[in-house]
This record gives C-alpha cells, structure tokens and sequence, in this order.
C-alpha cells in the first residue's frame, strides 16, 4: 500500500535519478532506445480529472461504446478486497471483450480504434485516466471470442506496484488464456518464464494471492466481457475513502460536497433537484449523462437499474431552435437543434442552465450561461447536442475556441431572447423597451411591426412576430433556424423557421420584404451582438497569446533559477577551498628537522 492515500498529493515522492535505466533492446530494426514513461506519468496524467464522476463517466462510455458489440448492461458496485477487506470498484459490461492484442492496445497509452462517428472515446487514454483518479491499482479481466476460438486475459495497471519497486518506467504484467474454465491452456505471447513472471507479480500485487481466485473471476463474466477491479481507492485529506459507499445502499456518493455548500440555505426541494444532486450522486449523475433513451441496455448501480431520465421532458413552454454554425463540417453533422424551455419547477425554483451534449454524452450539466445573480434568463433550462465542437480531454468541458466562443454569445442570445418573449408565463413582468431609444427608432420599429404582422398573418397565420429573430415559435410545436454569426464580416447563415408536426418549411428568401423589415427591426442589437462577438475572439486570442508568453517566461524563469542554483554550488565550493586554504596559512604544517 502506498505511503499517501490522497490522490492530489501521491505524485508527490522523490525519484531516484542514481538509478541507471536498463538497456533496451533495438525496435525491430531501428538503432534508437524506446522511449520510456516514468510511474509519475500515470499519476500525472489522471490530474486530468478534478471530478471523480468524470472518471466514472469515462468507464460508463467504453462500455456504451460496446453496445455495437451487444453490450447488454453495464454493471457498477462496491466489493471487498479479500486481501485486506477493504472497498473496491467494480465496473463490468457484456461487451464483445478484448482479445490478447485490444487488452494490450487498453493498457497502451494514446493506442485508440475508434474513429467512429458515434463512438464517444477517441484519444485511447480514457481507461488510463479514469482508473488512475479513483484509485492506485486496477486489474482487468476479459473475456473474448474471435475466430472461433476463446480467449481470456488478464491485465495490472499498479502505481502502488510501479513505486514500491521504484520502477523508472511503466510495466505491466499480463497473462493470456485459451480455451475455457477448465480447459484454459496459458497463451504465450513470449516464452513460458515471461508468463510466469507475470503471474507471480499479478498475484503478489493484486487482489488474490491465488491463481486459482484470478480465474474464478471470469465465472461471472459469461462468454464475452470485461470486469474491471480497482482498488486501494483515493482517500480525501481528512483520511475517508472519496467515494462514499454507506449512505446509501443503492448509490454511490462523493463525501466531500463542499462544492455544494451554498445551497444549503435553500429550500429542502432545492438540495433534492436533479441540477443539485448529480454533483454528489452517481445515480442522478448517470440518470442524465446520455441525451437519448438506450433501446436494450441499462446501467445497473448496485444492484438497481438507473433511470434515464431525459430532460427536455422536465420542462414546460418548449421550442425547438435549429441552428448552423459556419464548419468545415459536413452540413447534417453542424446542424444542431436547441431545445429550450422552463423548468417544470418554475417559477418556485430559480434552476436554469443549458446541458450540452457530444455525441449523446453529456459534456457540460447546467452550464450557467448567464451570469448566476442576473433575473433575465431565471427558469430556462436547454439541451443542446454540438458535434461541431471538441470536449476536453477529461470530458468536462469544451475547448474554449472561437466556435466555441461563438456558440456561447449565440445561447445567451436565444435564452435572453425566450425569456423576453415568454417570461410573463410564469408570472414574471414583461421587460419594458429601454427609455434611451429615440420616438423616430420607436415609431419606425412599430410600423416595421405592424407591416410585418400583417403580412405574416396572411401567409402563415399561426405565427405571430418576434421582437428580435423575426417569427415567433408556436409553443412545444415550433422550430426555428438562427445562424451564428459568421467570422471576418461574411454573411451569416439564412434563418428558418418551421413547424414539427407538419411538414411546412420555408427558406427566409421567400418571405421577400417580410425578411427585410424583420431584419431592420433590431438591426442596431445584431450590430452589438456581432461587435461583441468579434471582441470575445479578439480578447480570447489576446489570452492565448498571453499563455504563451507566460509559458515562455515560466521556461525563462526556470532556466535562470537552474543556473543560479549551479553558481551558488559553486561559489559555495570555491568558498570552502578559500577558507581551508585559509586555515592552512593560520597553520601551517610544523617542520621537523632531521638530524
């Protein structure tokens, strides 16, 4: 077990750099060394995660991505460790498992096949990451048939291994088998003192002493899967395990929800919403964390399968808008539908928050887009799938590009927009126009709205004109399409506007001087929306070029720090010689006279 079990401060230990690497061998027919990762690496990189339940979320998402495979289920709960009966994680599905070569490329690092268009994982790190942030080790088992015959292979990812042996590079022992229970032969990918090696190291630093306890782990795995075993789980600084597995039985709960303090004055209803409890609960968490129903699979949490609960159905007033932002993408993959209403809760609860999805995963929960003390915006709640834009590594967050950024001034106009239009529905006052506008702007606004009333009603009389983005959407049944604005001064993207349930869609070109008049309504507030937009960009290049310059003077820095270190060695040393010369001159060796 190692020395410190909190997992912000376990990669906090001093490396022998006395110790001489061993020599490698050639790679196959190159002249160079392999390059080598240090243990530190694999606590580094699990840093990725702030989040516990992201971690959890990246082994969910290898299992969803399995359900190609006929993945059934996915399977979280607590076990004991028999070697100290302390808690561990389990994680199982029923996937098509890996064969010897996949639970090879699983333990690589950055080594990924999934370059599908809806396969969630893509960097090859996830499996990595996610277990190094819950706990110190993990062991895999899998199960796999492929070619007629099955396989079984075992794999350990061990910091606590890698340190204890101070191990100056990552190793990790696995064993293959062929053929099943009784009949399971080993599969030598090298010679048989190679397996056995292995096996002796999986057995000193695992879960089981035995070899017979390792392949009675495959029992409940059934022809085809995967069981992923974590364990000497993180602990936080007051000495208790992260991961609370005793409040409730059917649930596991983060113990530290300091993050969630300020709710505490709240209402009791408050503290049970959804957008408050998935922060500490992996049951609320899990229950939102993919947008679309699974048809035949289910995530089991301790024994209880977890329901899916889909947002767009807790809210009341809905509109549909579509929008399509300016991509190298291809058109259908860009377009992305926002779906945007009140909460169910409204107006009793002020909850709001926009859930962005990638992929079906849910990237950003309640992403507050409007500042949290502001009254405009109180209630609406959106989901939004945005395929054109990258999550971050850990999957918590997007990269914060200009497209990015651009999405972000888009949302907050849209949910300004809504709440303007539709804030008197839940008992708010409507926002009255501001007093600094001129009686010529007002007069011309009226009659531009009046003329296009009138002729909106004759073409299309169920839709009734907006202040702002032209027609108004039906309730729960209208759709409209807003473009983003584009980069540089070209022309944004043509609105349109449509109802779902028929089959009515009409491009702004046709609506001819309606489109115009529209559009000049509010021409002042695109004008400051795209001055705004075009100064986010400018400000966020500003940032990354002030990052750059901080790294570099951070480089800079550490150069001079190093080179001040070295003279100080030195001075320190010519300093010990000047003082024993010193002393040699105060007393100089006597003479002794031979006779």
């Amino acid at each position: 077990m190692l020395d410190c079990r909190s997992f912000w401060r376990a990669g906090n230990y001093e490396v022998n750099s006395s110790l001489v690497p061993s020599p490698q061998g050639t790679l196959e027919s190159s002249d160079f060394d392999r390059a080598r990762v240090h243990p530190k690496f694999l606590h580094s990189n699990a840093t990725s995660h702030k989040w516990a339940f992201g971690a959890i979320a990246e082994l969910l998402d290898n299992a969803v991505d399995e359900i190609s495979n006929g993945a059934k289920f996915v399977k979280i709960d607590k076990m004991i460790n028999p070697r100290d009966n302390s808690p561990l994680l389990l994680v199982q599905d029923d996937g098509g498992g890996m064969d010897p070569e996949g639970i090879r490329h699983c333990m690589s690092l950055g080594f990924s096949k999934k370059n599908s268009k809806t396969t969630i994982g893509q960097y090859g790190n996830g499996f990595k990451t996610s277990t190094m942030r819950l706990g110190a080790d993990a062991i895999v088992f899998t199960r796999s048939k492929r070619d007629g015959y099955g396989t079984q292979s075992i794999g350990l990812l061990s910091y606590t291994f890698l340190r204890r042996t101070m191990k100056d590079d990552i190793i990790v022992p696995m064993i293959d088998f062929r053929g099943y229970e009784k009949q399971m032969q080993p599969l030598l990918y090298g010679s048989q003192n190679d397996w056995d090696d292995s096996l002796s190291i999986i057995l000193e630093w695992s879960p089981f002493s035995l070899k017979e306890e390792l392949v009675r782990q495959f029992e409940d795995i059934g022809s085809h899967g995967t069981k992923v075993l974590i364990y000497n789980l993180w602990m936080n600084d007051s000495g208790l395990l992260e991961l609370d597995f005793d409040d409730d039985d059917e649930d596991i709960c983060l113990r530290d929800r300091s993050s969630s303090e300020e709710f505490s004055r709240h209402k009791e209803v408050v503290q049970t919403h959804l957008s408050h409890t998935l922060r500490f609960s992996l049951r609320a968490y899990s229950s939102i964390l993919y947008l679309r129903k699974f048809t035949n699979f289910e995530i089991i949490l301790r024994g209880k399968p977890v329901e899916q609960i889909k947002i767009t159905d807790e809210m009341k007033f809905r509109e549909v808008i579509t929008y399509k932002p300016q991509t190298s993408l291809g058109s259908e993959e860009a377009v992305s539908r926002t779906t945007i209403g009140f909460a169910k809760e409204a107006p009793v609860l002020g909850i709001f928050g926009i859930n962005v999805y990638h992929k079906n995963r849910l990237i950003m929960p309640f992403w507050k887009v409007l500042q949290e003390g502001s009254s405009r915006g109180r209630c609406v709640v959106g989901v939004i799938e945005a395929n054109f834009i990258e999550p971050a590594h850990d999957k918590q967050d997007f990269e914060r590009t200009p497209l990015f950024i651009r999405l972000e001034t888009k949302l907050r106009q849209v949910i300004l927009e809504y709440w303007k239009n539709h804030c008197h529905l839940i008992g708010y006052q409507v926002p009255t126009p501001q007093s600094g506008q001129s009686k010529d702007a007002t007069k011309n606004s009226h009659g531009l709205q009046k003329t296009s009333q009138q002729k909106s009603s004759v073409h299309h009389p169920n839709f009734s004109p907006s202040a702002k983005h032209g027609l108004r959407v039906e309730e729960k049944e209208g759709e409209q399409l807003i473009a983003l604005p584009a980069l540089n001064g070209s022309p944004a993207m043509p609105f349109v506007q449509d109802r779902v349930s028929g089959s009515l869609m009409k491009d702004a070109s046709d609506f001819g001087e309606d489109h115009a008049a529209l559009n000049g309504m509010d021409a002042d507030d695109q004008n400051f929306d795209e001055n705004l937009s075009e100064e986010n960009l400018q400000l966020f290049n500003r940032c990354e070029q002030l990052q750059f310059r901080q790294t570099e003077l951070k480089q800079t820095v550490d150069g001079l720090e190093r080179e001040l270190d070295r003279v100080k060695r030195k001075c320190a040393r010519l300093s010990a010689e000047l003082e024993a010369r010193r002393k040699q001159r105060r007393n100089p060796d006597p003479v002794i006279n031979i006779p």
